[in-house]
């Protein structure tokens, strides 16, 4: 017997943004790690920290997933895709995206996010910290490209880079 989910995710749980006639439909990067934080703090003491890696990285796919559906079309030739990932990152204050390298016919992509909403400003650390930006990274363009993808940081504000960048590969 399965459980009725209350929280499978749907778009209409963003809710109208626009409610907020006084606060507006942004909130400060500071409550935006508060939650996050604290939620991986929770999920690393009851899981472990590879599980909670694992569930922020699964949590961005389907954000990134879902983030796709609502805001493009894989209908779009692949300069169109990035100029519009580009925008709708920095329209959204979410980060600033780049394309460093592609070669699309090996699948391959290195991608970079300048003042991420995760770690830019961070202390740095002894390891990389972007395991939602994995996964989100990898949802939006499995989306766009209907295949298997796979992000993986390979630079991070954390480690003393100044930008987080990831390394893509797209199954062929």
């Amino acid at each position: 017997m399965s459980e009725k989910r209350r929280y499978s995710f749907s778009w209409d749980l963003i809710g109208q943004v626009d409610a907020r006639t006084e606060l507006g439909p942004y909130a400060g990067l500071e409550m935006y790690r508060l939650m996050q934080f604290t939620m991986r703090d929770i999920l690393e003491q009851h899981y472990g920290t590879e599980t909670a890696d694992t569930l922020f990285r699964e949590a961005g796919e389907l954000a990134g997933r879902k983030f796709f559906d609502h805001y493009f079309s894989r209908d779009l030739e692949f300069p169109a895709f990035v100029s519009m990932l580009e925008d709708v990152f920095r329209k959204q204050r979410a980060g600033i995206v780049r394309i460093e390298e592609a070669d699309l016919e090996k699948g391959e992509l290195v991608l970079s996010v300048g003042e991420d909403l995760d770690c830019s400003g961070l202390p740095e650390l002894e390891h990389e910290f972007c395991a939602y930006d994995e996964g989100l990274i990898a949802g939006i363009l499995m989306q766009y490209t209907g295949k298997e993808v796979r992000a993986k940081e390979i630079d991070c504000w954390c480690t003393g880079d100044r930008t987080c960048r990831f390394a893509v590969t797209i199954s062929l």
